[in-house]
């Protein structure tokens, strides 16, 4: 009996695999499909440190978010376009990761391109170029704000002094999350560094200690770290006016915090973003997103200056402070 059972099972060992042998001749091999051989490509500057360590940081990140392969590709200032193309065919590169301004210009020279992600460059937030969607490294206003009352309570009333033709996507954006914290937005238009230098005198030395803030955008036609930069803080020291800035350059030289790129967070965000096309590759992106994948820098100094209750649970969430310890 136990000979008869052995068998009964060899044969039915043998009958699942002819089964099997029968499905992989007849429907085809299972183990490669498009989703497995499907990579996203990841286009960089080559560069120098410290900035090289910038780009591997987002890949890096990109690649602990993505569920298919990623392959990178550095690029040099001179780009041979056929070869990239080549490239991203050989790779099976189903959506592109465009890093920098050097990746964005060479994404938009391609043609029959996949769909496209942009990040670590900074862009117009809300701005579609081409259906190209992704991340600017503008930082999100309302993360700004929140943070701003987290330091300062009092504050009322933000001033900002912005150049339309670089930053109206921003500012419409910033009055929803100016209003969602219970602050007063005065946005001032301005052109360039002499239409800009006369309003920041006559502003700051009508702003209220406490009540008011100022905030300074990165638009190099508004703010220069070389003339209106040294006006402001020595101004805002004088009055006890608090000053932050969408530049974390800016803290060490007096500013009160910045918010900056967590750069490891951004590549996951920009993986999940890339994804996202992929499987809609029907439909055009989304636009340009603020960056909300941000740390904190702090000028402790200014903070003492400015006589403010920095708490010790506040300060473990301090990612960079001045002057350094």
């Amino acid at each position: 009996m136990m000979l008869r059972g052995q068998q009964y099972r060899s044969r039915s060992l043998t009958s699942v695999l002819l089964l099997v042998c029968y499905l992989l001749l007849f429907t085809g091999t299972p183990a490669t499909s498009a989703a497995e051989t499907a990579s996203i490509a990841v286009l960089y500057p080559e560069i120098r440190e410290p900035y090289r360590s910038v780009f591997s940081r987002i890949t890096d990140g990109i690649r602990k978010q993505s569920r298919i392969r990623v392959e990178t590709y550095q690029l040099r200032e001179e780009l041979d376009v056929n070869n990239l193309q080549a490239w991203l065919q050989s790779e099976h590169s189903k959506v592109i990761i465009a890093l920098g301004h050097r990746g964005l210009k060479a994404a938009q020279r391609l043609e029959n391109k996949p769909p496209v992600v942009v990040g670590a460059v900074l862009l117009p937030p809300g701005a579609r170029k081409n259906g190209v969607s992704g991340i600017s490294l503008t930082p999100d206003p309302g993360m700004l704000f929140a943070r701003l009352k987290s330091l300062q309570p009092q504050v009322r009333r933000v001033t900002v002094i912005y150049d339309p033709g670089r930053n109206e996507g921003l500012i419409r954006l910033a009055r929803t999350a100016a209003k969602a914290q219970g602050l007063e937005l005065v946005t001032i238009k301005a052109a360039n560094l002499s239409e800009a230098a006369p309003i920041y005198r006559e502003i700051l030395s009508n702003r209220k200690s406490g009540t008011d803030a100022i905030w300074l955008p990165q638009d190099p036609n508004t703010v220069d770290d070389r003339i209106i930069l040294p006006l402001i803080l020595k101004e805002a020291w004088n009055n006890k006016l608090v000053v932050f800035s969408s530049n974390p350059a800016h803290v060490k030289r007096g500013v009160l915090f910045a918010l900056y790129p967590d750069n490891f967070a951004l590549g996951r965000s920009l993986a999940r973003l890339a994804l996202s096309q992929l499987n809609h590759n029907a439909h055009p992106g989304p636009g340009i997103a603020t960056l909300k994948d941000l740390l904190v820098a702090v000028n402790l100094r200014t903070a003492d200056h400015l006589e403010l209750k920095i708490t010790s649970q506040q300060r473990r969430e301090f990612d960079l402070t001045f002057p350094a310890p």
